[in-house]
């Protein structure tokens, strides 16, 4: 018996329909339900029950299932664990960031990391905030700087610092020549919002702003990335709402306009694994609790 056959079961028993587990694990039905029926001979006994209309799980199969997902959060684990004593080995440090800690962080933390561990290779991993937590629970990379602070209890996180939204426009706006807007100006006007995959936080932040504040904008492009918020405005599509950090990045093409309402504050914090032993890590906390205003987690 492999993991893999694991976890085809536990995908399977999650979904309870073979069409879909299939594509979860991007293997074919004809494989999956193979590898099933193989996984049932090894352990003598029926584990699914199927028809045309449904899967469910039998007794046997219920009480698998539980020690199904206990064998792989095991694995998981000793992976975790594997990876960590192979990095220290390596003087090796493996680092998640979202853009702007790549602007307003590192220009603070890699000095002295050279300064002090001038042998340690840095690695860094631009990820979404999701793909940085999966990253940071199985060992791949060892801090993460994200938009929302880690949920799982496995991890601990400080807040390094907020920022403020802000709103920027095309030059050729009208409102451009404007000193200041109300964010009454915001009803019906075409809007470049970041997308909710690739910037969960920040969708999240704008939405609900436009909810209480009983805004109802022309959303005309979701953007994947924070550059391409910048690019789109520059081009006249529309107005956004993007981190302070852009600023410098605008070109000509674009201004920054003051709103006489404040707009919303959002977070940046880094992220570790609790009861970690990495020195580096404690260099880093080190710095940042003394060049910003951070809280504990």
């Amino acid at each position: 018996m492999e993991l893999r056959h694991l976890r085809y079961f536990v995908t399977v028993a999650q979904e309870l329909n073979f069409t879909r587990a299939a594509e979860k694990l991007n293997t074919v039905q004809p494989s999956l339900s193979q590898q099933i029926k193989d996984l049932e001979r090894e352990v003598g006994a029926q584990l699914l029950e199927r028809n045309n209309r449904k899967v469910g799980l039998t007794e046997a199969g219920q009480a698998f299932l539980k020690e199904a997902l206990l064998s792989l959060e095991h694995a998981e684990r000793a992976i975790q664990a594997a990876r960590q004593i192979a990095n220290a080995q390596q003087d090796q440090l493996n680092i998640g960031f979202v853009p702007v800690a790549e602007m307003k962080v590192f220009p603070y933390i890699m000095p002295n990391i050279r300064a002090h561990f001038p042998e340690l290779k840095a690695q860094f991993h631009s990820l979404t905030d999701a793909e940085q937590f999966n990253a940071l629970r199985n060992g791949q990379i060892d801090i993460a700087f994200t938009r929302y602070p880690g949920q799982l209890s496995e991890f601990d996180s400080i807040r390094i610092f907020d920022e403020p939204l802000t709103l920027i426009i095309p030059k050729d706006s009208p409102a451009a020549a404007l000193p200041y807007v109300s964010i009454k100006s915001f009803e019906n006007q075409d809007f470049v919002i970041s997308d909710e995959q690739s910037s969960p936080q920040l969708h999240k932040l704008i939405q609900e702003f436009f909810k209480q504040s009983k805004l109802k904008v022309n959303v005309v492009q979701y953007s994947t990335n924070i550059l391409l918020n910048v690019n789109l405005v520059g081009m006249g599509v529309g107005w956004s709402l993007v981190p302070a950090y852009v600023i410098p990045l605008l070109g000509d093409n674009i201004v920054v306009k003051k709103t006489l309402e404040p707009l919303p504050m959002i977070g940046l914090y880094a992220n570790y694994r609790k009861n970690q032993k990495h020195v580096v890590i404690d260099l880093i906390l080190k710095v940042l609790k003394e060049k910003f205003c951070v809280d504990l987690f």
